[in-house]
Parts: structure tokens; C-alpha cells; sequence
């Protein structure tokens, strides 16, 4: 890539038009490739788990170490990052370039899916989920460069949007993923014969080794720019640019804090839902391990649903036309998840009535009017309300409940993150190596679920996700005032979902 391309700012005075500053689709379009695979992965892991728990005979919450060992590993690769941008003296993406941060994880992903290769001929646990293990530390780094990167490309303002869009293509490998991975499981041998299903593992992680060499090579010549004017941002974010805060140390903007425990939880509820979902299906509706790959798809999908209908706000389109697609994108998601699990040969009929459930998301869309912070409030409710209702219920009432918390839980990840890096500045890197760091939590909430639904029953274990929920409205009350403060406020957004 050319030396001007690397040090062009995302930020350049000549990409506004009339104050806006236009989304940079042909840079935007590559970038979202990793989320992709970050997705696929995720999701792959609830299929494993019911795997791995028949072949090892682990208990529940052993078998939510899958989870542990995946998510943990961003922790780790935070820290990492962190430490060596103090060895540095200098903030690592700030040092080899964002562009080649992504490729660099890329590399070590695809190394830890070397390992299922011995780990399914040997039938060693702790070799398999150490793989994992080393495919979630270069996620993170993908993840503190990425996610920034989908911020800052066009206008900070419709951050939170671009964001979603991303993470729609995010759930499009969650919706992909469990039926792929389970098809290459039990699509030729037996669902009971455990030794069969864990030695047929290899194969398809393998070939996802393969596609992250392949992509990394890809981002590398990609027009993905390296560089990124992190104190520009802060100064487009603010409606007061005098009320910024020029704090020495990260850990004293009150944003970034609350939005650490925010992604802990978020990232807890979201992963713990869907991966004790398997075991309340088996134990409740009688679903075969073999059979739960829909419902796991439809989890995902949801989150696929609701960042398809949130990600509108980043179309530069007529408000008409947003309106329209705020109404139309959903179905389509849900669409192409009947297509998917049609193809795979899943009676989908059961899940018609799942459209109804999508028309209150949209509803739950329009009243946020396109702002982050009134988004993360009410999709929060929205969850809490979905875990009750999923508690005190039974039969596929519950399972529909339960799976709509994907829905609910769909775009707050772009919200907190927006919300949490929001007035950065030159601090904006190490806050998001911070915020990728409590991604942990999806596995320390997963087990903790686990532990608790071994002893009270996995169906009132859900009283995990409530609380989690509980948290992320009171982040969205308390961060809108902290920001306010300081001169940024996302409720004087116009409308970016076009409502």
C-alpha cells in the first residue's frame, strides 16, 4: 500500500460533505471479513459443548470451560497487548499499523486451530480447548483494531450504526456456523458415537485455518488503512470540543470503566444464554444434541436480525428509504435464516411464529430514535423482561423467550462500545485493548450459569442474565449523564435509524 494511503486520516476535511462526513464502503466492506469469522467460531463453540460434554462426561459447568478457555483468551491477549505497548513505550497499533494488527491475529488464530489435529487423535480435552484458547488470543487483537476501525470510518456520530452492520455480518457466520460445524460433526456418523463425532472436529477447523492465512494475506493488500486521527475523532464526537477530557491515564474517563464491567456482562449474558441453551432444550423439549443446531442458529440469527435493523442509520440513503429498510432488513435476516436451515433439511415451520417476537425488536428499534445510549436502556429491559418470561414459562414459549434475548442483545455491543470509547482521543487504543479485555466475561458468566444450574436446575440459572441485563440499563442512565459533562451527547443525534 502506498505511504500516502497508510497515513491518510479517516478523518480528512475532504471526505465532509455539508458537515457529514461519508462512510468509506470499499475500506468498510473489507474490514468486516474478520468479523465474519469471529462469529462463525463463537457459535461453532455451542455445538461443541454438548460434544465434548458426552465424550469427556463432564458436568455442566465443566463443560462451559469450552467457554472459559475461548473468552478468557481475549483477556489474555489484552493484557499482552497492553504489555507490550509499555515494553514499546508506544501503543502497538500506533506502531505496526491497524491493517497489519489484523493480519498479525489472523496468523495466530489460524495456528491454534492447528492443534485440533492431535487433539482429535489423541482425544485430549485440555489440547482441544487450549486451541481454542489460542484462536480467541488472536481474535483480540483483530478485535482491538477492528472494532475502532468500523467506528471511525465515516461520521463518529453513526459509529454505533456502522458498528451494527458489522456485527450483522458478525451473525451471519453465528447463523452459518452451528449448522455447518454440526454437519460436519454428525452429518456422517452417528450423534451417540462420541469418539466418532470428537475425531470429525478436526477436518472443519482445520479448513478454518486455512481461510484465516487466506484473509490475513487478503487484509494485508487491502486499501484498510494502518493509520487512524484518533484526536480528530474526539473533537467531530463532541458538540462542545472545550468540555473534552485530556486525562494522562485511560482508568480516569468514567465512560471507559463503566463500559468494561458493561462488555463483562453484555458479553456474559449474550454467550451464557445461548451456550446452557443446549442442556435446557435436552432436558425440558426432549431436543436430540443432534437436533439442537436450529434453535443454537436461531440464537444467533437473532442477534443477526436486530444489527441488520439497527445497522439502517449507517446507509446513506433518503430517511424514506431507512424507514422502509428499518422494516424490511429483519425479515430478510430472518429469511435467510429459514433458507439456511432449510437447505440443512430442519423442519423450520415451528419457527414461523418467531416473526411476531421480531415485530417488537422493531418496535423496541424505532423508540430509540438512532441513539446509542437510548438504545442500550431499552433493549436492556427488553432482555430482562425476555429471561423472565423464559424463567416462569415452559414448552417452546421459553425456548422462544430464551432465544430472543439474541434479539435484545443484538446491537448493544456497538453501543457500549461507542458510548464507552466516546472523547478518547489518543487514548481511544488503549481503551478498546481495555474493553476487549472484559470479552472474558462471556466465559466467567457461562460457567457461572453453569455452576449455578447445576444446584437450582438450568431453567431458574437464567436469573444470571437478568442481573447482567440490570447492570447495562444502569450503564445507560449513568453514562449518558457522564458524557453530557463532557460535552457529547448522543441524544442529539438525528434520527440514525431513520425513525
Amino acid at each position: 500500500m502506498s505511504q500516502q494511503m497508510m497515513h491518510d486520516p479517516i478523518t480528512n476535511e475532504a471526505e465532509k460533505a455539508g458537515g457529514h462526513i461519508k462512510t468509506k464502503w470499499s475500506q468498510f466492506s473489507v474490514l468486516i471479513t474478520v468479523f465474519f469469522f469471529w462469529g462463525f467460531v463463537a457459535a461453532s463453540n455451542d455445538i461443541l459443548i454438548p460434544v465434548f460434554k458426552k465424550a469427556f462426561d463432564l458436568t455442566q459447568s465443566q463443560s462451559q470451560l469450552v467457554s472459559v478457555a475461548f473468552y478468557v483468551a481475549y483477556t489474555v491477549g489484552s493484557l499482552i497487548y497492553v504489555g507490550v505497548s509499555k515494553i514499546l513505550g508506544t501503543d502497538l497499533l500506533n506502531k505496526i499499523g491497524y491493517k497489519n494488527g489484523i493480519a498479525l491475529g489472523l496468523l495466530i488464530s489460524a495456528s491454534g486451530t492447528l492443534l485440533f489435529y492431535p487433539a482429535a487423535n489423541t482425544g485430549s480435552f485440555a489440547l482441544m480447548i487450549s486451541g481454542l484458547f489460542i484462536v480467541g488470543l488472536g481474535f483480540s487483537l483483530q478485535q482491538i483494531a477492528a472494532n475502532p476501525l468500523a467506528i471511525v470510518m465515516g461520521d463518529p456520530k453513526t459509529g454505533s450504526q456502522r458498528l451494527t452492520m458489522a456485527g450483522g455480518i458478525n451473525n451471519f457466520g453465528t447463523t452459518i456456523g452451528p449448522l455447518l460445524v454440526s454437519f460436519a460433526i454428525f452429518g456422517s456418523v452417528a450423534a451417540a458415537n462420541p469418539d466418532a463425532s470428537i475425531e470429525s472436529v478436526k477436518i472443519p477447523y482445520l479448513i478454518l485455518g486455512l481461510a484465516f492465512v487466506l484473509v490475513a494475506i487478503f487484509i494485508k493488500f487491502s486499501s484498510v488503512p494502518n493509520k487512524i486521527d484518533l484526536e480528530g475523532v474526539a473533537e467531530n464526537e463532541a458538540e462542545e470540543g472545550n468540555k473534552l477530557l485530556h486525562r494522562s491515564s485511560v482508568f480516569k474517563y468514567p465512560q471507559l470503566v463503566m463500559g468494561m464491567i458493561a462488555i463483562f456482562v453484555y458479553v456474559g449474558v449474550e454467550v451464557s444464554t445461548a451456550s446452557n441453551l443446549p442442556a435446557y432444550l435436552e432436558k425440558f423439549l426432549g431436543v436430540e444434541t443432534k437436533n439442537v443446531a436450529p434453535y443454537i442458529s436461531l440464537y444467533w440469527a437473532s442477534l443477526m436480525i436486530g444489527r441488520w435493523t439497527g445497522a439502517v442509520g449507517a446507509f446513506d440513503v433518503s430517511k424514506g428509504a431507512k424507514q422502509v429498510l428499518s422494516f424490511l432488513m429483519p425479515y430478510l435476516a430472518f429469511a435467510v435464516f429459514l433458507l439456511v436451515n432449510t437447505i440443512a433439511q430442519h423442519d423450520v415451520s415451528q419457527f414461523y411464529i418467531y416473526a411476531a417476537i421480531i415485530a417488537v425488536m422493531i418496535i423496541f428499534d424505532i423508540l430509540s430514535k438512532g441513539s446509542p445510549v437510548r438504545m442500550l436502556m431499552l433493549f436492556s429491559f427488553a432482555g430482562i423482561t425476555a429471561l423472565l418470561i423464559g424463567m416462569f414459562s415452559s414448552g417452546l414459549i421459553s425456548a422462544y423467550a430464551f432465544t430472543s434475548v439474541g434479539l435484545f442483545c443484538s446491537t448493544l455491543w456497538p453501543c457500549i462500545f461507542t458510548i464507552a470509547i466516546a472523547g478518547l482521543g489518543k487514548n481511544t487504543n488503549q481503551g478498546s485493548s481495555l474493553l476487549i479485555m472484559m470479552i472474558m466475561g462471556g466465559g466467567i458468566v457461562s460457567w457461572l450459569q453453569g455452576v449455578l444450574a447445576d444446584s437450582i436446575g438450568i431453567h431458574y440459572s437464567y436469573i444470571v442474565g437478568v442481573l447482567c441485563f440490570a447492570y447495562l440499563a444502569y450503564y445507560a442512565i449513568s453514562a449518558k449523564n457522564v458524557l453530557k459533562q463532557q460535552g457529547i451527547d448522543f441524544d442529539k443525534l438525528e434520527s440514525g435509524g431513520g425513525h
